[in-house]
This record gives C-alpha cells, sequence and structure tokens, in this order.
C-alpha cells in the first residue's frame, strides 16, 4: 500500500505536521503487516498520483482558504483522488480556539471526494512572519506559540492506517 501526504506549507508549521502523520502512517501500516509506503511531499512538487493507493492532503489555512497550491494539486488529479480513498486536514489559525471557524474546503473536498477533514490548530513565530502577516496575526490578537496537538494528530493517522489495513482484509480474517 502506498499513501501520498501532500501538503502546502507557507512557513514550514504544516509540514511538520504532515511529516508526523506520514510516520504515524508509515509505522502503523508496518505493524499491521502491510507492505506500505508514506510518501510526504509538497503538493507544488506532485505531478503524478497514479501510483498511490490513498491519500492524505493538506494546507495551512489563510483567510479560511487553502493555500493555492494545495488547492492546484486537488483540481488537477480531482479524477484519480475521487476514485482512491482521501482524507484531508488543515492548519490553523495558530491559537488555542476553535481552529474550524470560518474555513471554506467545501470545493476541495467535493472535488477529492474527502472521507473526512481534519483541522488542526497551528503554530505562530512572528520572527518567521512577513511585516504584513505579522501586522494581520497582531489585528487578530494571536500569540506566538506552538499549538499544534501531536497526540491528536498521531491518532488521527492511526484511524487512516486501520481504515486503509480494514479496507484489504478480507472479511473471513476480519
Amino acid at each position: 500500500m502506498s499513501v501520498l501526504v501532500a501538503v502546502a506549507s507557507r512557513h514550514g508549521a504544516t509540514r511538520e505536521i504532515a511529516d508526523e502523520i506520514g510516520e504515524t502512517l508509515r509505522q502503523a501500516l508496518a505493524s499491521l503487516g502491510e507492505d506500505s509506503r508514506a510518501d510526504v511531499l509538497f503538493a507544488e512538487n506532485v505531478y503524478d498520483v497514479s501510483g498511490y493507493d490513498a491519500f492524505v492532503l493538506g494546507s495551512a489555512v489563510y483567510n479560511g482558504r487553502w493555500l493555492d497550491a494545495a488547492r492546484r494539486l486537488v483540481e488537477w488529479h480531482r479524477a484519480e483522488l475521487a476514485a482512491r480513498p482521501v482524507w484531508l486536514f488543515s492548519s490553523g489559525p495558530a491559537g488555542p480556539g476553535p481552529a474550524d471557524e470560518d474555513l471554506d474546503v467545501t470545493e476541495v473536498a467535493r472535488l477529492s471526494g474527502a472521507h473526512q477533514h481534519r483541522v488542526f490548530a497551528g503554530k505562530l513565530d512572528r520572527t518567521r512572519l512577513s511585516f504584513a502577516e505579522r501586522a494581520v496575526a497582531g489585528a487578530l490578537g494571536f500569540r506566538d506559540g506552538d499549538y499544534r496537538d501531536w497526540v491528536g494528530i498521531r491518532d488521527w493517522a492511526l484511524g487512516i492506517a486501520s481504515l486503509l489495513h480494514a479496507s484489504r482484509v478480507p472479511a473471513f480474517e476480519r
């Protein structure tokens, strides 16, 4: 089984989430006896998805939307994605509040045929932001910090691995 974890990340925090998902999938599928791989790639570097059995697609969220690279990946490969299992995740905003407020991934979910969309809180490090991004973060009252829930991220990836494994096991072996 081969899984593509593709991600669009502006400052690296969402890529770190994707790396954790990929590593958790690799370990979990191997422990379930699956001959598997999980490749983690930036969305803008994905040109061919034909060699994958399943997909986990993620993006940082700015102004309630996925980054262009992630949305383009879904648009360009929508037929292949819709024919295989797909899970989506979003990262942001950075803060302890409700992470999915004002987030619109309806079109991405529709085009990809995604099974589920999960929102994870992000990370904010103002030293990595542009002047404009710092101004917006300040105006919105965001505070520096790493709000990512690593246990929740790993648990979600473990659930995906279990579903992928169960879909390949004949009924009499379950």
